[in-house]
């Protein structure tokens, strides 16, 4: 189990699940915002996994469904250590993973009485594959009229592209965000990291708890919550529409600089460290001027206002330039922070560690592997102040929880081995 620095592990469970006793003020279970709700996930990698896994951080009851031969393939993805990915650790903490294979009748029996007490389901197939197992959303409705489901594909649930094949990649691609990212006389670059599938996973769970809210306040029935991967892009990407509706104008590759908000772009120091400036607030950029020696521009009524400083874009971008050019990171941040600048350095993971602000903000919760090893992961977002989030233990060994998900479904210990027996699980 998993504990802010304050917190200390008291016990261990079977594999790697760890149990964490508290010694301050940690919640209960019981007490978390999502007590109560029984999650399934029929998910792999990134999206679906994502959005349970918030589930699971805030109360929920996650059952990860996972296939007897090798699981999740996150399972090996990255880094590994001991042949397990450092990664599955953190994305699916707090879940209980049980093996079933739907090829087998009672595996999909048991998924059957699984979602029968469900409140959510969440999966990320491709469009069509549940409908092939029997569980298309009819059948699954019928079967407990409560269900909540959640759908993340790469097009959505309808539509001509709607069987193919999308990763985040491809929806980070279509849905605009690659196309304005890197520098104009380049081609389209990709952040490192699969956003894409991370945006999608929580408008997922923002759609599954209006959903919830719908059932439980105003008497309705469960519903789909379907989220195409390209929209949930889409739907970040500010005013590229009604700005090419209106005007024809079409968003490009600016590399660093805020297209149309001036000045906020990155440069570089003495020491040869990059820094991040946002000072394209009015008040904030003449506060900026003068802590760098520039009375004229900061008093220039042509800057009092962004689209002035806009229109001299690059000029303001070269002074800024060579002014964080001739010092160290340091008297630059110093300095920035005394006129109340918006700035940061560049955050590398080393720079993380040892800030002050990420551990006053406890996000590096402590951890241990399964053999006992030291390791810290991500603390948890966001921040409730009376039902807080926590994790109870690292992601689980491949059907790990498979003899206490079944006996709490009904079946006792003869046909548990039956149905390893038989390949059911």
């Amino acid at each position: 189990q998993i504990s802010p620095p304050r917190l200390t592990v008291a016990s261990v469970k079977t594999l790697s699940s760890l149990k964490l006793r508290p010694t301050g003020t940690r919640m209960p279970s019981s007490a978390k915002p999502l007590s109560g709700l029984k999650v399934i996930e029929l998910g792999t990698l990134i999206a679906g996994p994502f959005a349970s896994r918030i589930c699971a951080e805030f109360g929920a009851d996650v059952v990860k469904v996972e296939s007897p031969d090798g699981g999740d393939p996150l399972r090996k993805w990255r880094k590994l250590y001991e042949g397990t990915s450092l990664w599955w650790f953190v994305q699916a903490r707090n879940k209980k993973s049980l093996t079933l294979n739907l090829k087998h009748p009672d595996g999909l029996e048991i998924l059957k009485k699984l979602l029968s007490e469900a409140d959510i389901l969440i999966e990320n197939f491709r469009p069509g594959v549940l409908e092939k197992l029997g569980l298309g959303w009819d059948v699954l409705h019928a079967l407990n009229p409560k269900l909540v489901m959640v759908r993340l594909s790469g097009f959505g649930q309808t539509g001509p592209m709607k069987d193919q094949p999308g990763f985040g990649a491809v929806g980070e691609s279509m849905g605009g965000l690659r196309y304005i990212t890197g520098f104009e006389d380049r081609p389209p670059v990709r952040t490192g990291i699969s956003i894409g599938d991370s945006i999608a996973a929580l408008w997922g769970v923002i759609g599954a708890l209006m959903a919830l809210r719908h059932r439980e306040v105003n008497g309705g029935a469960g519903q789909v919550v379907d989220v195409a991967l390209y929209e949930a892009i889409f739907a970040m990407m500010e005013s590229m529409v009604p700005e090419f509706d209106v005007f024809g104008f079409i968003r490009e590759r600016t590399g660093n600089i805020m297209p149309g908000i001036t000045p906020s772009s990155i440069h570089t120091s003495a020491d040869g460290k990059h820094v991040q400036i946002g000072a394209n607030g009015d008040a904030i950029f003449k506060r900026f001027m003068l802590i760098i020696g520039r009375e004229d521009l900061a008093n220039d009524p042509q800057l009092a206002s962004n689209d002035g400083r806009d229109s001299r874009r690059d000029e303001i971008y070269g002074v800024i330039d060579r002014w964080v050019n001739s010092l160290p990171l340091d008297s630059v941040i110093e300095l920035l922070n005394q006129a109340d600048v918006p700035a940061s350095r560049i955050f590398s993971a080393e720079d993380m560690f040892s800030d002050p602000q990420y551990l006053a903000r406890e996000m590096f919760l402590q951890a241990k592997l399964p053999d006992g090893k030291d390791f810290k992961m991500p603390g948890i977002v966001p921040k409730l102040s009376e039902t807080p989030g926590d994790c109870e233990w690292v992601g689980p060994q491949l059907g790990e929880h498979n003899t206490q998900v079944l006996q709490e479904l009904g079946y006792d210990a003869s046909q548990i081995a039956q149905l390893r027996k038989d390949g059911a699980i």
